[in-house]
């Protein structure tokens, strides 16, 4: 059984195509800033919110996709969403959590004095 793509109705395929074009872009825009951002604390922040923004952009896409093709409600996604908005979040903040004591410990090993920023924003400190 293979769905019928060209009786999809226009309402559906508007908003369809445009929540995937932006959170195609969104993930995109996030893992340009993954690349390019020349810290680790400013390099975690692109992944952790643009991958729970895209994602649900996403998401959504094939909330409404699949409800529309099966004509039935299916919320599958849901699962998936609250998935990631529970974890993406936790697991970003422990990651720099963990750099964070990792810097401060190097620090101390090191002898350095400790001023009173927490970590350095410059690559080569």
């Amino acid at each position: 059984m293979s769905p019928d793509f060209d009786n999809l109705p226009l309402w559906v395929s508007l908003p369809v195509t445009l929540l995937l074009v932006l959170g195609s872009l969104i993930v995109l825009i996030g893992a340009i800033g993954l690349v390019r951002l020349p810290h680790f604390f400013q390099r975690i922040h692109g992944p952790a919110i643009t991958v729970t923004l895209g994602a649900g952009c996403i998401l959504i896409a094939s909330m409404v996709f699949f409800t529309a093709l099966q004509s039935r409600l299916v919320i599958h996604e849901l699962l998936i969403t609250a998935f990631i908005l529970l974890t993406a979040p936790v697991v970003a903040m422990l990651i720099m959590r963990t750099a964070v004591y990792r810097d401060l410990r190097a620090r101390r090993r090191d002898g350095k004095t400790e001023s009173n920023e927490v970590y350095p924003f410059s690559p080569d400190e």
